[in-house]
């Protein structure tokens, strides 16, 4: 598959847009003085994602909805509830025949993640993920957008 600085920068972009709409604001301020990450920052937020597309992936809801921040918690109040959402809006995060992760940015103090997935047809989406970092340290999953991507899978 090829990625180039140009999917990169339109995932990039497409981040901004999303925010400028306010949909990551649903459920967490942006941290304070989070211009720029630290590479462990980046693996540890990728891990918090991987592992939630894996717990996703086997059905355990419980621990899926654990990388989430406090607000989707109580928003679904329960696993299962939250595993229907996922099932009826993020089917691409479930059915990806392999995913990637792309270069991380701060957007206007917004932390973003975006995951490259491909689904078994070839179609290439991109995950958009808000991540915030949580008084304890450990970073959570505030919110999560799929769009198009322009790459194509080969």
């Amino acid at each position: 598959m090829k990625r180039s600085a140009k999917h990169v920068l339109a995932a990039g972009m497409l981040a901004g847009i999303v925010l400028a709409a306010g949909v990551a604001t649903a459920f967490a301020a942006p941290p304070p003085g989070n211009a720029a990450l630290r590479p462990a920052e980046w693996n540890a937020i990728q891990q918090v994602i991987g592992d939630q597309v894996r717990a996703l992936k086997a059905g355990d809801g419980t621990k899926a909805i654990s990388y989430a921040v406090p607000g989707i918690r109580q928003q679904f109040r329960t696993p299962e509830g939250f595993l229907r959402m996922v099932r009826a809006n993020y089917r691409a995060l479930l059915d990806a025949r392999s995913s990637t992760f792309l270069d991380g940015a701060v957007v206007d103090g917004f932390t973003i993640q975006p995951l490259q997935l491909v689904l078994p047809d070839n179609t290439v989406m991109v995950a958009l993920y808000t991540m915030v970092k949580q008084k304890d340290g450990v970073w959570r999953i505030a919110g999560c957008v799929i769009a198009p991507s322009t790459a194509q899978a080969t």
